[in-house]
């Protein structure tokens, strides 16, 4: 009888929540201190620097090997590139580099890769141009949409080859990817979802707490019987609800509007949506267990969101940043969820792909809900 009290009680704090939550729709909104890390964070990875360095696939094919000398690109690539002998694995094959005192120097990797594999790499950002070596001549795959993808051609179409531009009728040909998956808008989408997730959560729990502290909201509860784990809970079931509600209406307009589709597996992408709601309700309830001052406050859930949502790829890639970061970025919360959605979204990933990072997120969340829970005050 306790026990179905207790149960009643928490679906009371649930509705109460819920009620409080949809009829107060407002959302905060960040005037100043938002657009400037934005801008800095974009700032950072697009700046004009003095050497810009543009990554570029080339693939493999059986009817013609990159290293027949008959092969144009095969004979400009031997001829104009520092070639790494030591390539393997992930590492360049060829490094060109094209001067300009002007504009700055332009560094071209050239990575040698399966279709396959170039596919995947251009889904996550991390080249913008396939060259393919056909019976024709070369072929440039991209998507059209991607002006870095257009610049990168445009710097390479010249020089490769007789080291005029193309006219009309050349051998070298134009491929754009227009197929799902490969577009900006298929790498746009599940990171706006995922950073939707982090912001509902850190503000949407995280602020109210705060909030509803240094009002003395919560010294009144002190004398109801309610449990403060029960309290907390009914917050982040409510707030879970609204981000499925919030991220399904926004992915529905992409499917209409952009065509998009969910090539993975779904019940997967259910399960690493709700792990990466979990890791950051639990991350908000540990950053507001304690403080009732909404300066700090804020502080604290900036102190959060701001360096995830600069740094785990949610308009860019990460790549961008040097390499020495990116395995500290790839272990970053919103990291993990962003780019474990878009494996299912546009990779055609399943369990086997999202299962590790579906179980540290959702162990984060745990973790850090205990320690909150642990250090929470009510005033």
């Amino acid at each position: 009888m306790n026990k179905l009290l207790r149960l009643y009680q928490l679906w009371q704090l649930i509705v109460a929540e819920f009620r409080e939550t949809v009829r107060e729709p407002g959302v905060l909104f960040w005037g100043i201190i938002f657009p400037i890390l934005m801008s800095l964070g974009l700032g950072i990875a697009f700046t004009k620097k003095a050497d810009t360095i543009r990554k570029v696939a080339i693939i493999r094919t059986a009817e013609r090997s990159l290293n027949d000398s008959s092969s144009v690109l095969c004979s400009f690539l031997d001829r104009n590139c520092e070639k790494n002998i030591s390539a393997s694995g992930d590492a360049y094959r060829w490094k060109l580099v094209l001067k300009d005192e002007k504009l700055g120097n332009s560094i071209f990797l050239f990575y040698e890769m399966d279709w396959t594999k170039s596919m995947m790499m251009l889904k996550r950002g991390t080249v913008n141009v396939v060259l393919k070596t056909g019976s024709d001549g070369t072929e440039y795959h991209f998507d059209p949409m991607n002006s870095d993808a257009q610049l990168t051609y445009l710097k390479l179409n010249p020089v490769i080859g007789s080291g005029k531009k193309v006219e009309e009728g050349s051998s070298q040909e134009i491929k754009p990817l227009t197929v799902t998956g490969t577009r900006y808008i298929d790498f746009l989408v599940p990171g706006l979802i995922s950073m939707g997730v982090m912001m509902s959560c850190m503000w949407g729990i995280s602020y109210s707490i705060i909030e509803k502290r240094s009002k003395k909201l919560l010294r009144r509860l002190v004398a109801t019987p309610m449990k403060k784990s029960h309290f907390l809970i009914a917050m982040i079931v409510v707030r879970i609800g609204m981000n499925f509600i919030e991220s399904g209406t926004l992915f529905l307009f992409a499917v209409l509007v952009f065509k998009m589709q969910i090539q993975g597996d779904v019940s997967s992408l259910f399960m690493i949506f709700l792990a990466g709601n979990i890791a950051f309700a639990g991350i908000a309830v540990f950053a507001s267990s304690h403080t009732s001052n909404t300066e700090v406050g804020n502080g604290l859930i900036n102190a959060v969101v701001m360096p995830m949502m600069v740094l785990s790829g949610i308009f860019f890639s990460y790549h961008n940043f040097p390499d020495w970061s990116v395995p500290v970025i790839q272990k970053l919360p919103l990291t993990m969820l962003a780019d474990g959605v878009r494996s299912i979204m546009n990779e055609g990933a399943g369990y086997a792909q999202v299962g590790l990072p579906i179980l540290i997120l959702a162990s984060v969340g745990v973790i850090f809900f205990a320690a909150g829970l642990k250090i929470f005050k009510w005033h």
